[in-house]
């Protein structure tokens, strides 16, 4: 396997995502030391790649993103995996507001606890959190799901439109046009699937609940 490391200590994020870029075509993998929390980190990347960055990101790491496979050994500012079409985002740790906000496709994974708006305006794809989600978790959600392992906050799946939603943990409050659903075998056989790939161990899938749209035109009739 190719690797390349980069030092971000001394680089701005222009220059760092300048790098990433020249590298990615002819690496498998790309290791980031140092990045310090800047923002943006890792924008546009759209080559079968794996970037590993060893310590925290700022805001909007990973936008925009196809293919690509990244880690972040430490925490995500706010937009982490903003409209990513393909690839993965794990989060070693937590993240900021609007984890996975505007997907389209691919795979966010954040271990520990998010905060608010996670998922909004997601097309497709599958956001896993391994802690707590904020407020209005799934608002105007358009399609794919959203797994929550701990609990949510207020009005979670605001305006949904389609997609689902499942929750391990305690639901402070339903937002419109969201309702509960039963859980079926075929769900708990795609959750334990997805979830026993990203090393979360669970036993018993009884506690889950499902947040479903009570309509597709919540907005224009039935």
């Amino acid at each position: 396997m190719s690797i390349k490391e980069i030092d971000a200590e001394n680089l701005t994020p222009r220059e760092l995502n300048s790098q990433i870029k020249e590298f990615s075509p002819q690496c498998d993998k790309i290791i980031i030391k140092n990045p310090n929390a800047k923002h943006y980190l890792a924008a546009g990347v759209v080559d079968d790649i794996e970037i590993e960055f060893d310590g925290s990101v700022g805001y909007f790491a990973g936008t925009m993103c196809d293919k690509a496979k990244i880690k972040i050994n430490g925490n995500s500012g706010w937009f982490v995996g903003d409209n990513i079409t393909g690839g993965e985002i794990i989060v070693e740790g937590s993240a900021g507001d609007g984890a996975g906000q505007g997907i389209y496709g691919g795979n966010v994974v954040v271990k520990k606890s998010v905060g608010s708006r996670t998922g909004e305006i997601m097309k497709n794809g599958t956001i896993i959190i391994g802690g707590n989600s904020g407020f209005m978790t799934g608002i105007f959600m358009m399609g794919g799901r959203i797994i929550i392992l701990g609990d949510v906050g207020e009005d979670v799946a605001e305006s949904i439109i389609r997609g689902v939603i499942y929750v391990k943990g305690e639901i402070k409050s339903l937002g419109h046009n969201a309702k509960l659903e039963e859980l079926t075998f075929q769900d708990t056989l795609e959750l334990d699937e997805v979830l026993t790939q990203y090393d979360f161990d669970i036993d018993d899938y009884s506690n889950f609940k499902k947040i479903v749209p009570k309509s597709t035109r919540p907005f224009y009739g039935h």
